[in-house]
């Protein structure tokens, strides 16, 4: 596919209800806030999310795909090539990327994780069994991370943090209240930024 004017584009990769993702979608199709970036491509590993719905709403392709085909190297970089994909982000993608395609998208891929990386961290540790760890660890504080995405889960370099206080008296659905409006105020505004940096051919 070829690059329609100067627009760098975005595939998302999301397993879930896809919130994230639509507020992204939301972003960049406002052109007046944007550096000219595009989501292109949802992609996901579950045929009934929510995500591929919103997809449709929006009129942005969106592909299913298993585990197995996402480590295929044949299977998704001709998808990704197709659709002419400068940069990937994952919001709330439950599995782990391939090596091939970090290798390919150097510093391209981005992740956002619920918590203030390094705690709270790693295999397992994704949406609300985040939030039920800080509440039951007596956090006074969470927030939100936003990082390239490496080999080792969770362990990419740091792009941006920002924090929220936890009251003693919140539940772990008050803590997700208020991380996910950390993730509405700040996600889109970081991607934007790395794509403004991103050159393409």
């Amino acid at each position: 596919m070829e690059k329609q004017g100067n627009k760098k584009r975005i595939a998302i990769f999301a397993s879930g209800n896809g919130t994230n993702a639509e507020n992204i979608i939301r972003y960049f199709n406002d052109n007046e806030r944007s550096c000219g970036g595009e989501v292109a491509l949802i992609v996901c590993n579950r045929p009934d999310a929510m995500v591929l719905q919103r997809a449709d709403r929006f009129g942005v392709p969106s592909a299913v795909m298993t585990k197995t085909e996402l480590n295929d190297p044949d299977t998704i970089l001709p998808l990704l090539d197709r659709h002419a994909i400068d940069m990937i982000v994952l919001a709330g993608f439950l599995l782990m990327m391939p090596v091939f395609i970090i290798e390919r998208y150097q510093e391209k891929i981005i992740n956002i994780h619920p918590s203030l990386l390094p705690k709270y961290g790693g295999k397992g540790m994704y949406g609300h069994h985040v939030h039920a760890a800080v509440v039951a660890a007596g956090e006074t504080e969470t927030g939100i991370t936003v990082h390239f995405v490496s080999e080792r889960c969770d362990e990419g370099n740091i792009i941006f943090q920002t924090n929220v206080p936890v009251a003693a008296t919140d539940t772990p659905e008050d803590v997700e209240r208020k991380v996910h409006s950390l993730e509405r105020e700040h996600f889109p505004r970081i991607i934007d930024e790395i794509l403004s940096n991103i050159t393409t051919p």
